[in-house]
């Protein structure tokens, strides 16, 4: 792999990890907020200050967290908590019922979801942040470097699910396969069942070790000989030493996941947009829409998405495109 974050980054990996433990970061200086985000604004003085509640998505938690910490070193009035619930369960418990301002998703919001926003008079405003390489890990002891598309289905698919990794391909020892994976709260997970199994499929097994914490299920394929899981790139490209990521044959030849693969189209069929979702209600907040103006005027950097995070930053047309739609949000909330 040739992604290993640049230098500087160690101790930043080592945050993210322990944060993502966590499922759960309030940054330096943050308090517990209600579910109203707080009073917002400025402090009178034209400083920035209030609170801003974020929920979803695992695999987007480490780009907002980096995006967060830089714009409270910005703005020291402001708060941001992030919480790491999964996509879905970020929308079901948190979003669409008021009590946060933005949600990651590493999938687009469905259209449950959005009927249950407008309920609530939430309105869901749409943001891809970066794309991933979703990265599928086996232990390092394990001698394969490359799974077919079709060797994936029969290992995750519910329709006679294989006991041992010589059941997928006579070549695989005759061991007993041990699973490790997002829940079925995850976008990660829907992202898999979109791409591998078939939304038409006979659907996801769930004989396997379901966690919304990346980092268990990087101890899990590390601490097991005969393990496999997945996740987003970013915390494979954290924790390279640990674990295998595998080549993925969409039949084609075999692709490594990396940042250049994804960037380039040709990590197929696993490179996906990540999203967040702001509530263009909030936006009508001053350090809310300073913060999502933040966040896409950032979604560009190489320094913070790619060699910080691990993930690709948007192209410069595909910024300004979000920037558009995030200004024309915060007209809407704030006219």
């Amino acid at each position: 792999m040739t992604d290993e974050p640049a230098g500087g980054s160690a101790s930043r990996r080592k945050f993210l990890t322990a944060a993502g433990s966590a499922g759960a970061l309030a940054l330096a200086g943050c308090t517990q907020s209600g579910d109203d985000g707080g009073d917002g604004g400025d402090g009178g003085d034209g400083e920035l200050s209030g609170t801003i509640d974020i929920a979803g998505s695992s695999t987007v938690f480490p780009l907002a967290t980096a995006m967060a910490e830089r714009f409270q070193q910005e703005h020291s009035e402001v708060n941001v908590n992030i919480q790491s619930t999964g996509s879905g369960g970020g929308f079901a418990n948190h979003f669409c019922p008021g009590r946060t301002d933005f949600n990651n998703a590493s999938r687009p919001i469905q259209s449950a979801e959005e009927e249950a926003c407008s309920e609530n008079d939430i309105t869901p405003v749409e943001f891809t942040v970066a794309t991933d390489a979703l990265t599928i890990v086996v232990n390092n002891e394990m001698d394969i470097d490359c799974i077919t598309v079709e060797e994936l289905r029969q290992i995750w698919s519910a329709e006679d699910p294989p006991t041992n990794w010589s059941d997928v391909n006579d070549d695989w020892p005759d061991q007993e396969l041990e699973l490790y994976g997002p829940t079925d709260a995850s976008g990660t997970y829907d992202y898999f069942i979109e791409a591998i199994i078939g939304e038409e499929g006979p659907g996801h097994r769930q004989d396997y070790s379901a966690t919304e914490q990346d980092r268990t299920i990087i101890q899990g394929v590390e601490g097991s000989e005969n393990a496999i899981g997945y996740l987003g790139f970013a915390y494979y490209s954290q924790n390279q030493d640990r674990v295998t990521a595998l080549g993925v044959d969409d039949g084609s030849g075999c692709t490594e996941p990396s940042l250049e693969t994804a960037r380039a189209g040709e990590y197929t069929p696993l490179s996906r947009p990540l999203f967040t979702y702001a509530k263009q209600e909030s936006l009508a907040e001053e350090h809310v829409a300073e913060f999502a103006r933040y966040w896409i005027e950032n979604s560009t950097s190489q320094e913070i998405v790619a060699d910080e995070v691990g993930y690709v930053p948007l192209s410069d047309e595909d910024q300004q495109a979000a920037m558009d739609a995030l200004e024309s949000a915060i007209e809407n909330a704030q006219g």
